[in-house]
C-alpha cells in the first residue's frame, strides 16, 4: 500500500516497529533503519544489487528481523519537480516489491540527498572517494529516512498522554510578575 504521507504511514505502523528508508539505485540499494521511537535514521547497509529476488530476500531479512513496519523510499524527482526515468524505476520496484513484502510504503521526494550527504562526507568528514563509494548509499538512505522521520515529529499531535514541561507545570497565570 501506498501512502500519501507521514500521518498515514504512522496510522499504518504497529506500536514498536520501525521504518526501513531506501535509496534505489541501478547498482545499489542504500538502507537506512529507524530506532522504536521513530526520531532517528541511521545507515544500515548497502545492499549490491545482482537479482531482483535476491535483493528482496535481503530485505525481507532485514524487515523480519529488525520489526520493519513501514518503508520509506527516496523517490527521485527532477529538479523542476517533474517525474523522469529514475521515479519509473522507483515505481516498478515497488509493484514487485509489494508482492513479497506486505508493508506500506511512503514514496520521500529525494532530490540531491546524494549530494547533500557526499558533501558531508567530503567537506566534513574528509573520507576519501573509496570510503565515500562504501557508504554514500546507505547515508543517503539515512537522510532520505530522517527527513521523512521530522515530518512525521513535526506534525505529530502528541496527545493527552503527553508530559508537559516543567515550566509549564511550575507556571500558574496569577502569580505573573509587573
Amino acid at each position: 500500500m501506498i501512502c500519501n504521507d507521514t500521518q498515514e504511514l504512522l496510522r499504518c505502523l504497529t506500536p514498536a516497529a520501525r521504518v526501513l528508508g531506501l535509496d534505489l539505485g541501478t547498482k545499489t540499494i542504500g538502507v537506512a533503519l529507524s530506532d522504536v521511537g521513530l526520531q532517528i535514521a541511521s545507515p544500515y547497509e548497502l545492499i549490491s544489487r545482482k537479482k531482483f529476488t535476491r535483493d528482496i530476500a535481503q530485505l525481507s531479512s532485514i524487515v523480519t528481523k529488525q520489526n520493519v513496519g513501514g518503508i520509506v523510499i527516496g523517490f527521485p524527482r527532477e529538479l523542476d519537480g517533474s517525474i523522469g526515468k529514475a521515479c519509473h524505476r522507483v515505481y516498478a520496484f515497488i509493484d514487485e516489491m509489494e508482492k513479497y513484502i506486505d508493508l506500506p510504503v511512503l514514496m520521500w521526494d529525494e532530490r540531491l540527498s546524494t549530494t547533500a550527504v557526499e558533501r558531508v562526507l567530503i567537506g566534513e568528514v574528509d573520507m576519501t572517494r573509496k570510503r565515500r563509494a562504501e557508504v554514500v548509499d546507505k547515508t543517503a538512505a539515512a537522510y532520505i529516512l530522517q527527513g521523512a522521520l521530522d515530518n512525521l515529529n513535526r506534525h505529530t499531535d502528541p496527545g493527552e498522554n503527553a508530559v508537559p514541561d516543567e515550566e509549564e507545570d511550575d507556571f500558574d497565570a496569577g502569580d505573573e510578575e509587573e
